[in-house]
């Protein structure tokens, strides 16, 4: 191994914007992160709907209107 290319390698704080802050070894110092484990829907199991511009009242008018006709068209 050459010497003196390889980035130095030590100890670092990894802070989430949920307030989880995790020890680990990097070659950066002081990393923040958007999102972790604590808070991913994937691992607690909650998942939170981000509705912008009302895409979801939207598509479920657009589906009730044609619930309603397939109803109609039955009777």
């Amino acid at each position: 191994m050459k010497k003196d290319i390889h980035p130095e390698y030590a100890q670092t704080t990894v802070k989430c914007a949920c307030g989880n802050v995790m020890e680990t070894a990097s070659t950066k110092q002081d990393i923040s992160v958007e999102i972790c484990s604590q808070c991913h829907p994937f691992f607690t199991g909650k998942q939170k709907l981000v509705d912008t511009a009302g895409r979801i009242e939207r598509f479920r008018r657009k589906y009730e209107k044609f619930h309603q006709m397939q109803k109609a068209a039955g009777n």
